[in-house]
């Protein structure tokens, strides 16, 4: 590997399975081993070193070596669902769901040894694609995972995915359709105990209103969160992810 993505002294362990509920090798690295666990996810159909190629982890490495935070980098597999366009939805559908359970059945506790925490709850990033993941990760299981850093993501796969179609895997992987009805004990973690960080750019190929739209959600629900709406000039990119990741990881886990 070509380490000049990277401060060469930054603990770095490439790990993976092969995981039971994909079926698929899954390959996942860490950066650092101390302070709060931070689950990236990549954007559109990338691997899981493509936060590092893109050096979205560097721009974090003072975080990692300060024992703030250690970054956990996973596989995406939409070009096994959401982006091969040639399987019915129903079939994307039912890959995604288990998308999710690889990453609430097996990442958590995965994070969780690396963190030896049995009961650690799990923060989670990405930007554009990694930001629906992220941020459905964290609405679909507060008890997992209890903060999120959304960039220039889109949360409603209604109108560019689904076609029209619904199911139960299409419903609970869809946070616009499941936030709304949502109510009970999941409610009130994601009202009490989460941090929510959904942040945009309003340049070349952001959608703002994107976000605009969970934000409204979310203040019907009563769930407090941060929407940030970035300038004209910031464009759906790595340069200005690489600026909003490092300025929101300080404010959740500041320097001492």
């Amino acid at each position: 590997m070509d380490y000049q993505y990277l401060d060469p002294s930054l603990p770095r362990r490439l790990d993976g399975w092969r995981s039971p509920a994909l079926g698929l090798d899954m390959p996942v690295v860490t950066y650092g081993h101390a302070g709060h666990p931070l689950l990236l996810f990549p954007t559109a159909a990338a691997d899981y070193l493509e936060c590092e190629r893109f050096f979205l982890v560097k721009s974090v490495e003072p975080a990692i070596f300060d024992g703030r935070i250690p970054v956990i980098s996973i596989e995406s597999i939409n070009k096994l669902a959401w982006m091969d366009r040639q399987l019915p939805v129903r079939e994307q559908a039912r890959r995604q769901a288990l998308y999710s359970r690889y990453v609430e059945e097996e990442l958590v506790p995965y994070i969780r040894a690396i963190a030896n925490d049995p009961a650690a709850r799990i923060a989670t990033s990405g930007a554009s694609f990694g930001g629906f993941h992220c941020a459905n990760a964290l609405f679909r299981r507060p008890d997992l995972f209890d903060a999120v850093i959304a960039m220039s993501g889109f949360y409603d796969l209604g109108p560019d995915y689904l076609k029209g179609y619904s199911d139960d895997n299409c419903y609970f992987n869809n946070p616009m359709w499941y936030l709304a009805n949502l109510g009970g004990p999941h409610l009130d973690t994601l009202r009490n105990r989460c941090a929510i960080t959904i942040v945009t750019g309003q340049g070349a190929y952001e959608a703002p209103e994107c976000s605009r739209v969970l934000s409204r959600l979310l203040q019907t629900k009563a769930i407090p969160h941060t929407l940030d709406l970035w300038g004209q000039d910031v464009n759906h990119d790595w340069p200005w992810w690489r600026r909003m990741l490092p300025h929101y990881v300080d404010r959740l886990w500041p320097r001492a």
